[in-house]
């Protein structure tokens, strides 16, 4: 009976192996470059032949002069994009579940969904285009009511702002898919009951519908604890330029360039190290906190 069974499921088994073979491939064996972060990492020398250097990889890269601002920047990007993208889908869905009309319901869905599976590639390249300076969309709009043109992607005031809206502006249907769900998820009786109580829409929506979404909000919320060090590397990747590095920079672009672009293997490596095991702390947080308030659990 049993082995009946394993021959039923050796082809589900089977579709698993490519996967695994990617996973262990880039995600498992270049674990062993972690040892970097502990030498004096040369490429003549290779692995076995530099010299060990402790934890002083570590101290010189918080004794550098950026890294206090660079860690700055991610946290307060990260937190942003995690505030903005649990309020804007929530006002979204609570609004689409407004709307009566299918088709227009779903015409509205799939055009703020479809942002989403754009790569930041060709979303970088239409925000170039939009917010440009000389020519964009935007600036040119600003230039009707007598405003000066403002450098949105080359302005360090305004390159955080930027990076969240847009953020947001990709994500944003996505997430708000995860709310409708969970609205439709809502005893139908309980609002009839409010009709029949005397409620409006307004009072349907904060009694009713909050309440019943309440626990995918926690849910959503403390799982985004562990994306706290993430700031999107994709995204200030194209976006940014050395005009903006005091406020745009992040770890993932400073990792990137300390290690592919000056060669500094150690250096890149032990700030990298560093962002995982803070980012293994707060996520290991996160889903205590889930399964303690959402009751939330993985297995």
């Amino acid at each position: 009976m049993r082995f009946a069974k394993l021959r039923r499921e050796i082809p589900l088994h089977a579709m698993l192996v490519p996967g695994l073979v990617l996973i262990i491939m880039f995600s498992y064996i270049p674990m062993a470059g972690l040892v970097f972060a502990f030498q004096k990492f040369t490429p003549f020398h290779g692995w076995f032949g530099s010299d060990w250097a402790g934890f002083d990889n570590f101290r010189k890269v918080f004794l550098l002069p950026d890294t206090k601002q660079v860690i700055w920047n991610t946290i307060y990007i990260a937190v942003l994009k995690i505030i903005a993208g649990l309020i804007f889908p929530i006002i979204v869905a609570l609004l689409l579940n407004e709307v009566n009309r299918m088709f227009v319901k779903r015409g509205i869905q799939t055009l703020i969904y479809l942002p989403h599976f754009m790569s930041w590639v060709i979303l970088g390249g239409i925000l170039v285009d939009v917010l440009s300076p000389t020519d964009g969309i935007v600036n040119s709009f600003l230039g009707h009511f007598g405003i000066e043109p403002i450098y949105f992607l080359g302005d360090n005031g305004w390159f955080p702002k930027v990076l969240v809206a847009s953020d947001v502006w990709k994500e944003f249907g996505f997430n708000t898919i995860v709310y409708l769900a969970a609205i439709t998820g809502i005893n139908p009786t309980l609002y009839e009951a409010a009709v029949v109580d005397g409620a409006n829409r307004w009072k349907q929506t904060l009694h009713i519908t909050l309440p019943g979404v309440l626990p995918i909000i926690v849910l959503l919320a403390t799982l985004s604890l562990g994306n706290v060090l993430n700031a999107g590397f994709e995204q200030v990747f194209v976006l940014y330029s050395p005009s903006v590095y005091e406020r745009g920079d992040i770890l993932d672009t400073m990792i990137y360039r300390m290690g592919l672009q000056n060669f500094q293997y150690s250096l890149a490596t032990a700030i990298g190290l560093f962002k995982s095991a803070v980012s293994f702390v707060l996520i290991t947080i996160s889903y205590w906190l889930a399964y303690r308030f959402a009751n939330y659990r993985i297995f």
